[in-house]
């Protein structure tokens, strides 16, 4: 008798099932409150203030409101998403990117720089998309280009898939400006959106370049001798029956699509000035978004229809977000409103303090690492998370932003994590056993942790704000 394979609940059954929890806990939990006081215009905890006061628990009513009690609270930042999301829906329905990505794949053949370039550039390029736009599914598509142009070039399976999704998973986990897991992070904390992105830009710079060598470290070693991929019986067989699709018909990218992409780029240049001297929230870049999405669609040669079309279709993809963002969020209502809120930091903040706030840091990536093997969405984690880890950042000695970027860090486990749909979704598209895919990536993880542990070391010592 075969034994039924365990599978994880889906994220949205994980969030109730913590709502459950948070609303039992409001039962057993006695109700606590720090005092707070006015530091350069931000509320803090005084760490020493804790006292005890009387709790309101809250039961099965309480519980079945808290989701759309979330959605209220989170509002700004779920039109947020839902606005981002289309826009870009029709910067991909003007095809800019993907005449960008095929013409690059295209110029190989003519040139041995980019032969040598190939996998820098395109790795920099699904990193710049993660770490700007929260490319992230969107990189699944191109498995079907980069496999069998990876197999044309003498490399593997494992060399197609890593270039657009090790590349966009890494610049989604270093990101600087990716609205998705940096902007709604620094919403939820307090702190003003996209600050901080000076460090921010070095350190996906730094967690890019170290993928980048990785993977044509990789690729030389498997050029030279095929038998040392994991994957080397699978791509035998796929060198008989997959073509380069769609790139060897290419005949380069129009002045349309070259006009969509400045104009792309001139929008995030204006949202850093916009974010860095004119003090831009949430509103302002949404409305940014929302006029680049109109001036885009006109340029790319969308009609009405197809821009309002495309924009409802990336938004309606986000709409899962939003519920889990809305989800995540009813959790603090339930926890706020029973007032165990500051008795949770006040539990929590043993297990986090340090001698130095180096060591709290690494602590606090340690734990978003853990939560990330079970919710993965970048939006959700940071709305079920930042609202404890940003005041029990105060109360360890660690900045808000130190304490985002480690949240951040939590998901440069994403690629290896049979949890993740898009990790299952890319493996299933490319053949490969996860199993096989694991394996080959344990070297580059414990590079990540390592790399994650370092880059939190400076911020605590500056004190980043």
């Amino acid at each position: 008798m075969m034994t039924k394979k365990f599978k994880l609940p889906h994220t949205f059954v994980l969030l109730f099932i913590i709502l459950a929890l948070i609303a039992t806990a409001t039962w057993l939990v006695p109700g606590g409150k720090y005092d707070t006081h006015l530091v350069n215009g931000k509320q803090l905890i005084d760490p020493a203030s804790f006292h005890y006061i009387e709790s309101a628990p809250q039961g099965l009513v309480a519980l079945m409101k808290a989701p759309i009690k979330g959605f209220v609270e989170a509002a700004q930042i779920i039109g947020f998403v839902l606005i981002v999301g289309g826009a870009f829906a029709v910067l991909q329905k003007t095809e800019a990117i993907d005449a960008m990505i095929k013409s690059l794949a295209k110029a190989h053949e003519s040139s041995a720089l980019i032969r040598t370039a190939l996998i820098p550039v395109f790795v920099t390029m699904f990193s710049i998309g993660g770490a700007t736009f929260g490319m992230n599914e969107e990189a699944i598509p191109f498995i079907l280009i980069f496999v069998p142009l990876a197999l044309a070039l003498g490399y593997d399976t494992v060399t197609g898939v890593s270039i657009p999704f090790l590349g966009s998973q890494v610049g989604f986990s270093a990101a600087f400006l990716n609205p998705f897991n940096v902007g709604i992070a620094q919403g939820i904390a307090g702190v003003p959106v996209f600050s901080g992105w000076g460090y921010r830009l070095i350190v996906w710079a730094i967690a890019t370049t170290v993928t980048v060598l990785f993977l044509m470290w990789y690729a030389a070693r498997v050029k030279k001798n095929p038998t040392l991929s994991p994957t080397y019986a699978l791509d035998l067989e796929k060198r008989k029956e997959l073509p380069v699709g769609g790139v060897a018909d290419f005949h380069g990218m129009t002045g349309r699509h070259k006009l969509v992409l400045w104009i792309f780029v001139g929008s995030l240049v204006v949202m850093v000035a916009g974010v860095v001297h004119w003090d831009w929230y949430i509103d302002e870049i949404a409305a940014l978004f929302l006029s680049m999405a109109i001036v885009i669609g006109l340029v790319g040669r969308l009609d009405s229809t197809q821009i309002v079309e495309g924009f409802m279709q990336g938004a309606r993809d986000l709409v899962g977000t939003a519920l889990v963002i809305a989800l995540a969020r009813g959790t603090l209502v339930l926890a706020r409103d029973a007032h165990i809120i500051d008795t949770m930091l006040h539990t929590l903040m043993p297990l986090v303090q340090s001698v130095h706030p180096v060591f709290a840091a690494w602590k606090m990536f340690g734990i978003q690492t853990v939560i990330n093997f079970f919710i993965h969405s970048g939006s959700g984690q940071a709305a079920l998370t930042m609202p404890i880890m940003a005041p029990l950042a105060d109360l360890v000695g660690v900045t808000r932003q130190t304490a985002i970027l480690a949240f951040q860090f939590g998901e440069f486990t994403t690629p290896m994590i049979p949890t993740s749909g898009i990790t299952v979704g890319v493996l299933a598209l490319a053949r490969i056993p996860w199993i096989t895919w694991a394996k080959w990536m344990i070297p580059l993880q414990l590079i990540y942790a390592v790399l994650a542990l370092a880059l939190l070391v400076p911020p605590c010592l500056m004190n980043w704000q």
